[in-house]
């Protein structure tokens, strides 16, 4: 009778024995395998799949037709007075002393060409500012070939976005919720009527996101390479699901050297500023009263990046200057928020409701502070963009 240990023994050998075997046939007949599966009628293993890559679509037609009915042709009319000019006969005098005002002045009709959103069944469009701005006549044309009178409800000059109203029935409309999270480098589709030649769609995509060009206070834009040009203003910037994503504001022209830089507003914030003008008539912001800039500091001789904002002014008789803020405060949380950049404190402090209090906590002169301040509401301030048209 074998002791145990020697059946382990033999079984260790047996093993060794057969792993040497079906090398060595693996090594002769490398198809050894398959044959014997096919032989005992045993199905070889699906090769392993590649993962599927996804191909973009064929056409933007099924998102331009969701998207487009809503985007409307705005024309605005406004009457200017011009004083007649005359030239003189005699080449001399009209080199030195050019074109001589005359007479009374005249009054001249001047339209300025736009596009607009509707965003509500209702009547609601939304367009640019400076589309409407200094307007006695806006006529708005839908896609369908209709023309109807609008009226403004508001407008709100620091995000460059007002609000219309047409009586027309039906309206098609445009959804003005968050769509999925907008991202560098989707597809975007630009919708308006650039040089008033009509209805035109452009693609891109989104080249940047949180793009601030120093005009205004409340900016934060999808920057795209989607092609948009005077008449575009106030049209629907769209993804490739046709939803809305932004309203075309601003470009960058090819006099500054740029190519393909253009400007939207986040559909976020048009649903606030719609939202507030339809409640309020205006938009009502908090304010702190001061400015901000970045906190510059160095390690080593080169720029490092910092999170805060450096207090630059203080605006006598605002919350700042009542609660104690002085220019060189560096600010660092709002209430237990952490203060990004001096973009963000304006954006925190722009969705607060004037007489909210809250706690600025920060560094003076190397000490940390705390302050409570009252938000009061902030003045209209003047901005400029460089316009679309």
């Amino acid at each position: 009778m074998l002791r145990p240990y020697e059946l382990l023994a033999f079984a260790l050998r047996a093993a060794v024995t057969g792993l040497a075997v079906a090398i060595l046939v693996i090594l002769v007949w490398p198809a050894a395998g398959t044959a014997l599966r096919a032989r005992l009628g045993l199905a070889a293993p699906p090769p392993a799949a590649a993962p599927a890559a996804v191909a973009a679509p064929a056409s933007y037609a099924d998102a331009v037709a969701r998207a487009a009915p809503a985007v409307v042709n705005i024309y605005a009319n406004r009457t200017v007075l011009e004083q007649p000019l005359r030239a003189f006969s005699d080449p001399l005098l009209q080199q030195l002393l050019g074109p001589q005002a005359y007479g009374p002045a005249r009054p001249r009709r001047v339209q300025n060409l736009g596009s607009g959103v509707i965003v509500s069944s209702k009547g609601y469009v939304l367009t640019n500012n400076h589309v409407i701005a200094g307007a006695d006549n806006i006529q708005v044309m839908l896609y369908d070939g209709r023309v109807a009178k609008a009226t403004v409800i508001g407008s709100d000059r620091d995000t460059d976005l007002a609000v219309l109203k047409i009586d027309a029935h039906p309206l098609p409309a445009v959804a003005i919720e968050d769509p999925r999270p907008v991202r560098v480098g989707d597809v975007v589709l630009a919708i308006g009527n650039p040089l008033g030649i009509g209805q035109t769609v452009t693609m891109g995509i989104v080249s940047a996101l949180g793009r601030q060009l120093s005009l205004s206070t409340d900016e934060d834009f999808i920057q795209t390479d989607a092609a948009i040009n005077s008449g575009n203003s106030g049209g629907a910037l769209v993804n490739s699901l046709g939803e809305l994503v932004g309203i075309n504001t601003a470009m960058l022209g090819r006099a500054s050297g740029a190519e393909g830089i253009s400007f939207a507003i986040p559909v976020r914030t048009a649903r606030m500023v719609l939202e507030q003008i339809i409640r309020h008539g205006r938009v009502v912001r908090g304010w702190l009263g001061a400015d901000y800039a970045p906190i510059a500091l160095t390690r080593g001789g080169l720029p490092m990046a910092a999170r805060g904002a450096i207090v630059t002014e203080v605006y006598p008789g605002g919350p700042a200057a009542e609660a104690g803020l002085r220019p060189g405060d560096v600010l660092l949380r709002i209430d237990r928020t952490d203060i990004l950049d001096p973009a963000d404190l304006r954006q925190r402090e722009s969705a607060l409701t004037p007489g909210t209090e809250v706690t600025l906590s920060g560094l003076r002169l190397g000490v940390p502070f705390h302050v409570r301040v009252r938000l009061a509401e902030r003045p209209p301030q003047p901005m400029g963009l460089p316009s679309a048209g």
